[in-house]
């Protein structure tokens, strides 16, 4: 019997406790109670989340034996410090576990209880450079599903703790078995830790019309080089001012944003079609196959190959 324990503080994202289904199909597609799941606070008796749910908890001690620690986040991490009767336990209560995860901003959990000095750290991307401002000593990836350094797990937002118990589950019970959980959860796939948080063709809202229709020709022209020249041409701005006005807007050089919209519509093609590589590669403009491969390296730690086989199984 592997021992999780939810460790819950007032106002925690009911969010975390979706992650428990996870577990709860684990069991059922292993055919016996592998994973037992507890909710703990320090001191026991109901605790209210940020929804105003009420969840009755187990009182946190040294005796509770946990194999595995999960960490529920609040919704601002920042303006809301965890008490300190919660890090003194946390502290104490981390080594002797066998792992330790967090479920978006519960990263600031472990984070103001000095457990991720020096480690590779997610969390909810809204709140990731709080956490690099005030724990510089943590190494913060702003844009991973979830990052597992050593005994330690931090996954980003909301969905993405599904993620994470999903690949505990591959790690404790197998493939085949993380598998048959997800498609019992109707998920549409099981994510690596290093793919992106949110969607390139999303994220980037430009304020003026010119920089969103110099996105749209870009979308639309992905096969092709692409220059800052050609860009400005279809807005009618000079080279240096296109450049100027496109990284304001975006927050992005114009060659990083083009390089994010080649990743995104790869990664897209990847998973929805059986495209060779190549294919895929000229498509969505690279070079070819290998540059393809160290910008997936660069955008979402894993190679192309990856990708596809997580999409197929």
């Amino acid at each position: 019997m592997h021992n999780i324990g939810f460790l819950l503080t007032d106002g925690f994202q009911v969010m975390a406790l979706a992650t428990q289904s996870v577990f709860e199909y684990a069991n059922l597609v292993a055919g016996e109670p592998f994973y037992r799941i507890r909710n703990y606070s320090i001191d026991g008796g109901p605790v209210v989340s940020s929804l105003g749910m009420t969840v009755e908890t187990h009182a946190a001690s040294a005796r509770v034996a946990v194999d595995t620690w999960v960490l529920a986040g609040v919704g601002d991490p920042a303006a809301q410090p965890t008490p300190a009767p919660v890090l003194a336990f946390v502290s104490k209560a981390v080594p002797r576990a066998r792992r330790t995860a967090s479920i978006c901003t519960g990263a600031f959990i472990l984070a103001e209880a000095g457990l991720l000095d020096g480690r590779r750290a997610t969390t909810h991307w809204a709140f990731a450079r709080d956490m690099q401002r005030l724990h510089p000593d943590i190494k913060v990836e702003d844009d991973r599903i979830y990052i597992v350094d050593g005994a330690i797990w931090t996954s980003a937002g909301m969905t993405a703790g599904l993620d994470l118990a999903l690949a505990m589950v591959e790690k404790d019970l197998g493939a085949d078995i993380a598998r048959s959980v997800a498609h019992k959860l109707v998920m549409h796939q099981r994510r690596s830790g290093g793919q992106s948080q949110h969607s390139e063709l999303l994220d980037m809202a430009p304020k003026s019309d010119r920089i969103q229709n110099a996105l749209d020709y870009a979308r639309k022209n992905l096969s092709q080089a692409l220059t800052v020249e050609e860009l400005a041409e279809t807005v009618h701005l000079s080279p240096r001012q296109f450049s100027r006005v496109f990284t304001a807007e975006t927050g992005q050089s114009p060659a990083k944003a083009i390089e994010n919209l080649r990743l995104e519509a790869a990664r897209l093609m990847i998973e929805q079609s059986r495209h060779p590589l190549e294919v895929v590669a000229r498509e969505a403009g690279f070079r070819d196959r290998r540059h393809m491969r160290e910008a997936f390296l660069r955008g979402f730690g894993v190679p192309p190959q990856a990708v596809r086989r997580e999409a197929r199984e």
